[in-house]
């Protein structure tokens, strides 16, 4: 069985209350439910995480690469929150373990502020999947399994 790593940045654990007109309603708990019924629809392993903290966010994705040496890797499913914005060591983490990458965004980040429209996390992304809501993690994981 194959593992799907989540990985959550910055904020994400204010899903909920934070900004429900742009985020919704959901919390991070439900998002949670939501990616393991998804695993467990296509037979796939979840590791689903969240930090606040830049230096784990890479120590996941180094994790990650560790399971793709040895073909046990799906894929890493990925809302970086601000750091898709200002992470080159994210960036480099997921470029210096191969793993195969989406990048997800909750909101249309290109309809909003305009530093939102950069993403450095792109360059290394097999997809990007932004402004379906929490429902993006659902569509993230049914494509992951198409791989």
């Amino acid at each position: 069985m194959k593992t799907v790593y989540v990985l959550n940045g910055p904020n994400l654990n204010l899903l909920g209350m934070r900004e429900p007109a742009i985020y919704g309603s959901s919390t991070l708990a439900d998002v949670q439910m939501l990616c393991e019924a998804a695993c467990q629809r296509h037979a796939l392993a979840l590791e689903f995480r969240q930090s606040n903290h830049e230096g784990e966010l890479v120590d996941w994705v180094h994790e990650a690469g560790r399971l793709q040496a040895k073909g046990e890797l799906a894929a890493v499913i990925m809302n970086a929150g601000a750091y898709t914005h200002t992470s080159v060591a994210i960036l480099d983490a997921i470029k210096g373990t191969g793993v195969p990458l989406v990048e997800l965004h909750i909101s249309n980040v290109h309809a909003r502020e305009s530093f939102r429209h950069h993403s450095y996390l792109s360059a290394a992304a097999r997809a990007v999947i932004c402004g379906f809501g929490v429902a993006g993690y659902g569509l993230a994981i049914d494509a992951v399994a198409q791989w």
